[in-house]
């Protein structure tokens, strides 16, 4: 499903998403409002990505939305006035979520906004990112819980962890050429960007 948002009093503008015409959106997949979805991105079925309340989110290059993943955002905006507590800035723009460029959000994944996800990292299964910024290169094992924290470049988070201080965030171990995890995200990237071509090709026969 691929729809436009509804008029509120925290969403004073209709909007219809703009996906790029390389992205694939599985059809029991939603995608609803100011929602920004870039090239390559394969958009799994389950996926729910709902720009109603907290808007835009953003969905860079290349990345990938996996099955049951929830994009939602607080509301950015209450009576026709930005709420800024809610928003991140990007590259100068505002956003309720930004998912950069080759991330991948795998299975049941929860980005709840405001939240930032930055280029080349991998968010693991059944995972939960509210009101926190996550750098770039990164990997988030499996069965996190990440709140109102700011995420180093570079570092990953072991499986099952709740992080919810800055002092945690901060002493999280980088990123080595040992950690097994390290080049992971490559091939779900790979994966996923040949997959939403290959259903993309299937439905214009």
């Amino acid at each position: 499903m691929i729809g436009k948002n509804v008029l509120t009093d925290f969403s004073s503008s209709v909007s219809q998403p703009e996906i790029d015409p390389s992205t694939y959106v599985h059809q029991l997949a939603s995608v609803i409002g100011r929602v920004i979805l870039g090239k390559n991105i394969m958009v799994s079925p389950m996926a729910s990505i709902r720009g109603d309340e907290g808007q835009p989110l953003f969905i860079g290059d290349d990345s990938n939305v996996q099955d049951g993943v929830i994009i939602h955002a607080l509301e950015t905006e209450v009576n026709g006035k930005s709420v800024e507590k809610n928003l991140y800035t990007v590259n100068g723009k505002k956003y309720a979520v930004y998912v950069g460029k080759r991330v991948s959000l795998a299975h049941q994944v929860q980005i709840h906004g405001p939240a930032v996800v930055h280029d080349d990292t991998f968010v693991g299964m059944k995972t939960l990112v509210f009101k926190s910024l996550v750098g770039s290169g990164c990997v988030i094992e499996p069965g996190c819980l990440l709140v109102g924290v700011t995420i180093p470049d570079h570092r990953y988070i072991p499986a099952g962890s709740v992080i919810k201080t800055q002092k945690d965030a901060d002493n999280l171990p980088e990123i080595t050429e040992d950690y097994p995890m390290r080049d992971m995200n490559r091939g779900v990237i790979y994966v996923n960007t040949s997959l939403a071509k290959g259903y993309l090709a299937s439905t214009r026969k």
